[in-house]
């Protein structure tokens, strides 16, 4: 990883903006407070005593004032900016990706995604920059001011301000402002936004301001990740309704959407986007992830695994839609009959306590391994009998696919998930995985039970699954269907 060196008016930055960002979380919502405080002693605090903070319940931040959260979506749609340039011929071979978080400061699967992408474009000739949301990384508390991160040769691009501005539509402006000599260095043909809105509206501000084209690639929907982290909530709260409105009008502005798969596409289709402008690009995986899998024995022991013990497990972020819950429930009936399993669970995330509160209380052996480095997952996987994708039956599940399993049966790990439509793309039953009921503990000890005493129908469906990644789903492939997106735009394809 290459980097720009840390300048004093960096550092200087960093002392305004932290203070800065402090003083608005206050002013939005006092009682916020001191769930920052805890969050910032977690980070100061030595050894154990800062991960016993990181973990409790007080850690967890506490979502801004859903009142203050509406006002601000209203008054983006309320904004209409003036007429944009006309529409011009591509200056250059660049694409400018615009995101939310990145690497190296973020590991997840939207991050990952991103990479890699930008990566195998990159090999195809595409000169791909990617541009982090305003403010980020140290909205996040990451005190990192560098202006340009460079990852495997992708160059990351950070917009930071002196201060966090307080209004919406002006921190659009202000994005947009920020990023403006990027676009002068790059020259792209294509801006490329990824969820969120946000993101895509300072996308359409730069499209409209220097005539490019805009490609909206949406990733998830916001509020349907809203809704499945709280059971009170409904699709007919003000937030719901109000982010749904306003992430429809991006993919309506935007010249092209893409998105991940067929129900993500049918959704979008479902909010009067024109069918013609919708493209489908699914998840892949890096061609190192075909390789036969490391030795995992070391790592087994490192863990406290025995050489013989049957382990399940996952890389994921730790949210209540995962439903990590069935699985340690599963795990706990298994273990009632008789039958042991060890769970490695490999990530992080807000139920992270609460999931380990829970297989202790049940009397289930599980590691919990917190995030790993992204070049580190493959050593997890050579530990994984059987990797487990237990997603609720929440709107969200049914509708956004995720990458992490893709990765698993890259190795030919033999993949159970639950059953559901955005599932079934990447999992035939008895074939490529297997599909098992959602938020049913004890189905998914019957599949589990399966799988764990049936070495030659793991190796069977792990083998078919490798197989299929190798044909449909690497990046490489991924990175073609871009060059054909692009190329929709009326013929400004960047690239040689």
């Amino acid at each position: 990883m290459l980097t720009r060196p840390l300048d004093k008016r960096s550092v200087l930055k960093r002392s305004v903006y932290l203070p800065g960002l402090a003083w608005r979380q206050f002013r939005d919502d006092p009682a916020r407070t001191p769930r920052l405080a805890v969050r910032l002693l977690a980070r100061a605090a030595p050894g154990r005593a800062g991960v016993r903070l990181s973990r409790s319940r007080l850690a967890v931040p506490r979502p801004r004032s859903e009142a203050r959260e509406c006002a601000e979506l209203r008054a983006l749609l309320a904004h209409t900016p003036p007429p944009g340039r006309p529409a011009r011929s591509a200056s250059g071979p660049g694409v400018l990706a615009f995101v939310t978080n990145a690497l190296p400061a973020t590991n997840a699967g939207y991050t990952v995604r991103t990479h890699r992408i930008a990566v195998a474009q990159r090999e195809m000739g595409f000169d791909t920059h990617v541009v982090t949301r305003l403010g980020y990384p140290l909205s996040q508390g990451v005190g990192d001011t560098r202006p340009r991160v460079d990852v495997d040769g992708v160059p990351y691009h950070r917009l930071l301000p002196w201060l966090p501005p307080g209004d919406p539509v002006r921190a659009v402006e202000k994005a947009a402002d920020l990023a403006e000599p990027i676009v002068g260095e790059v020259r792209p043909a294509v801006l490329h936004a990824v969820s969120n809105h946000l993101n895509a509206a300072v996308a359409l501000e730069l499209g409209r301001r220097h005539g490019l084209p805009v490609v909206y690639e949406v990733r998830g929907f916001l509020e349907d990740s809203w809704l499945s982290r709280d059971p009170s909530r409904s699709e007919d709260d003000p937030f719901y309704r109000l982010t749904r409105e306003l992430e429809t009008r991006r993919m309506n502005e935007a010249d092209l959407v893409v998105t991940l798969g067929e129900t993500m596409r049918a959704e979008i289709a479902s909010r009067g986007v024109p069918d013609g402008k919708i493209i489908t690009v699914p998840n892949g995986v890096d061609g190192s992830f075909l390789e036969p899998l490391p030795d995992g024995s070391r790592l087994r022991a490192d863990l406290g695994i025995a050489p013989d013990a049957p382990v399940v497990g996952l890389t994921s972020s730790f949210y209540g839609y995962e439903g990590i819950d069935t699985l340690i429930d599963a795990a706990a009936l298994l273990a009632a009959r008789g039958t042991d399993v060890t769970l490695l669970l490999v990530g992080d995330g807000p139920e992270r306590g609460a999931l380990e509160r829970r297989a202790a209380e049940r009397g289930v052996r599980a590691v919990f391994t917190g995030r790993v480095p992204m070049d580190a997952v493959r050593r997890y996987h050579a530990v994984l009998d059987v990797f487990a994708v237990p997603r609720r039956d929440d709107r969200v599940c049914r509708m956004v696919t995720p990458l992490k399993p893709i990765e698993a049966m890259a190795g030919g790990i033999p993949v159970i998930a639950s059953d559901v439509n955005a599932l079934r793309e990447m999992v035939e039953p008895g074939v490529t995985g297997t599909l098992t009921p959602p938020e049913d503990p004890e189905a998914w000890a019957n599949s589990l039970d399966r799988l764990v005493y049936s070495p030659e129908v793991r190796r069977k469906i792990g083998r078919s699954a490798r197989e299929w990644v190798s044909a449909e789903r690497t990046w490489r492939a991924v990175a073609v269907r871009y060059r054909e997106a692009y190329a929709a735009l009326g013929g400004r394809e960047p690239g040689p």
